[in-house]
């Protein structure tokens, strides 16, 4: 069975708009004002994680985004590997999708994803996709979140976690310090048995 793994950056305040200031957001950019030490850190977490991973899922805005970037064609272990990843994007309105080994989830978001962690073994990896996040989290379809945490407060943004239907208890299994100043948190979410 799969495990849904959502992995962000985020601010200290939880902030995970516009990291790199590419979307106009007043304080964008924020991602940028690290040193090349915890970008470099940084780069191979993320790379760590991709090697780790059995597929994406993403929404429709984030897929649109990486394939705006270049990462279908870019070079480098890390795009190779992510490329080389079965990509499951959210949409009722994408058709066909332009990055390799992607297929898309129509139908009822908490039906399709329930039916991908059955049919895949490992990690499932979810990279922003801010409007899925709270759906899988609502539904209680995550089963971990690892925070890159940047050492900003912003104190406006869209945050990763606004308003639930009820408390949603997590476990913190792992810290780390990525570079000289990003924390890295784990934290799976503790079911009721």
């Amino acid at each position: 069975m799969g495990k849904i793994v959502i992995s962000e950056n985020v601010t200290l305040d939880g902030v995970m708009q516009d990291p790199t200031g590419e979307e106009g957001f007043q304080r964008g950019g924020w991602f940028g004002r690290v040193g090349d030490t915890d970008r470099e850190a940084w780069a191979k977490a993320e790379l760590e994680e991709a090697l780790g991973a059995e597929a994406l899922l993403m929404g429709r805005r984030s897929y649109e985004y990486f394939v705006a970037r270049g990462w279908g064609s870019r070079s480098g272990e890390w795009a190779e590997r992510l490329r080389s990843l079965p990509k499951y994007v959210v949409s009722s309105t994408l058709g066909d999708l332009e990055w390799i080994n992607s297929t898309v989830l129509k139908g009822d978001v908490v039906t399709e994803v329930s039916k991908l962690k059955e049919r895949v073994n490992g990690d499932i990896v979810v990279y922003a996709s801010s409007g899925l996040v709270p759906t899988l989290m609502e539904h209680d379809l995550a089963d971990e979140l690892r925070l890159m945490v940047f050492p900003f407060v912003l104190g406006a943004g869209k945050r990763l976690l606004g308003e639930t239907s009820a408390m949603l208890p997590l476990r913190l299994v792992d810290t780390r310090t990525i570079g000289d100043g990003v924390a890295f948190l784990t934290y799976q979410l503790v079911r009721n048995t």
